[in-house]
């Protein structure tokens, strides 16, 4: 076993003997190369710690109408996001650069200002974000970290003979467990579309695969069980606009269905309005529709008393409105929302009470939307339990992934 030393760095402890230890600011230097003229048009984005292609005529997201101001960056340069560091402590932060490239000046690029392997340092740059040590970098009131502020903080190294045997172990390695992550998240996304099939055909068949059949006249309802009727939405709901109580706290639709305190979930991340003008009461158990973002799946029931934007639809209905719940659920999964989308907004589309009043919703008979209601969550009770185990697998292997990659970086561990 080799001779250790302790490294002075609380998040480092002991590292081999023979290994040094610098400012950062030995090793790099900030790049700095405005595409001035915009004749590089590569266009590069740093994403789960990956430095990848981003495609420079997508509509997806928000585009500036020129490059001039982005970075020109290199291979083997090392890109790190040091912004929004009090209220993002989950995305990864580092990433190698693999190509000639551009990228947005609000991320900080390093070059290499001596002979080293870059791939050793972004293992040990990722391992000190893994540590979240750039976050308690950024502490108290402050956002951000710049790069002369970056410079100071101290760095570790062997030799580049075994930086490099390092870097070719966890390059192996991680790719590895990468794939294996990869089979798992594969296997949720196959869950994850069953589950919405399940919902689908459950609302728009029901549950007996002998009842005899009609045509809807609804093209993304297509045959539907004989005894069911098409109904415009103003016929079996009611639109609802409640006065706020004093002490309502702010109720938030999510993405994934869920209704509820905003306080419930995360407050960060979150726009808080100045003026809360033309909010709403919303009370347990009412149906909310979310005018933006319900063709995401932001359709779902309340669990809380509060008030929220206008831009929330809360429904009424002497109907299941579990059963309602799912079905428009079932036309967001299936595009339907965007198919009728004319909404301005990217990823979005505008879902208010006068499309959903005159949109054409199955109605089976209310002892039958029961059914499948309890149908639909008993399935989903059973997938989503083992969604959440696989979820567990991913989380230990990460886990794993972060241990191994310090222990090699720091020393810990040796690689033959």
């Amino acid at each position: 076993m080799r001779e250790m030393k302790d490294s002075g760095i609380e998040w480092v402890g002991a590292i081999p003997a023979t290994w040094q230890m610098h400012p950062l600011y030995y090793y790099f230097c900030e790049r700095k190369c405005r595409n001035t003229l915009g004749k590089e048009n590569n266009l590069l984005s740093l994403s789960y710690g990956r430095v990848i292609r981003k495609d420079i005529n997508t509509v997806d997201g928000l585009l500036p109408e020129n490059y001039n101001g982005y970075n020109i960056i290199e291979k083997d340069d090392i890109v790190l996001r040091l912004t929004d560091l009090q209220n993002d402590k989950r995305s990864l932060r580092t990433g190698l650069v693999r190509e000639h490239g551009i990228i947005t000046s609000a991320y900080t690029t390093i070059k290499a200002n001596r002979e080293l392997v870059p791939e050793f340092f972004q293992y040990l740059l990722h391992s000190y974000d893994a540590m979240k040590v750039l976050y308690n970098m950024g502490s108290g009131v402050r956002q951000g970290l710049n790069f002369s502020e970056l410079s100071k903080m101290p760095l570790i190294s062997p030799d580049m003979l075994e930086q490099k045997k390092i870097a070719d172990f966890l390059d192996a390695k991680c790719s590895e467990i990468d794939a294996i992550s990869a089979d798992i998240q594969k296997e949720i996304k196959t869950l994850e579309q069953y589950k919405r099939s399940v919902i689908t055909v459950a609302v728009t068949k029901g549950l007996n695969p002998d009842a005899e059949m009609k045509d809807s006249g609804v093209p993304w309802i297509g045959m539907m069980p004989a005894n069911w009727t098409c109904i415009k939405g103003k016929y079996i709901l009611k639109y609802m606009q409640k006065p706020v109580k004093p002490d309502d706290g702010v109720i938030t639709c999510f993405r994934d269905g869920e209704v509820t305190l905003r306080s419930n979930r995360r407050e960060d991340g979150f726009t808080m309005a100045d003026k809360e003008i033309g909010y709403q009461g919303i009370d347990a158990g009412d149906l909310v529709v979310h005018g933006m973002d319900g063709f995401a799946g932001a359709i779902g029931i309340s669990d809380s008393r509060g008030k929220a934007s206008p831009v929330l639809n809360v429904l009424n209905s002497r109907q299941n409105k579990k059963y309602i719940m799912y079905y428009l659920r079932s036309m967001a999964y299936g595009d339907v929302f965007a198919a009728l989308a004319t909404g301005i907004r990217v990823r979005s589309c505008d879902l208010r009470w006068n499309k959903l009043s005159v949109l054409l919703y199955p109605v089976p008979p209310l002892e039958e939307q029961a059914g499948i209601v309890q149908y639909i969550e008993d399935t989903l009770n059973k997938v989503n339990g083992v969604i959440s185990e696989k979820k567990q697998q991913l989380t230990v292997i990460d886990s794993y992934k972060k241990s191994l990659i310090y222990e090699y970086v720091t020393g810990k561990k040796e690689a033959l």
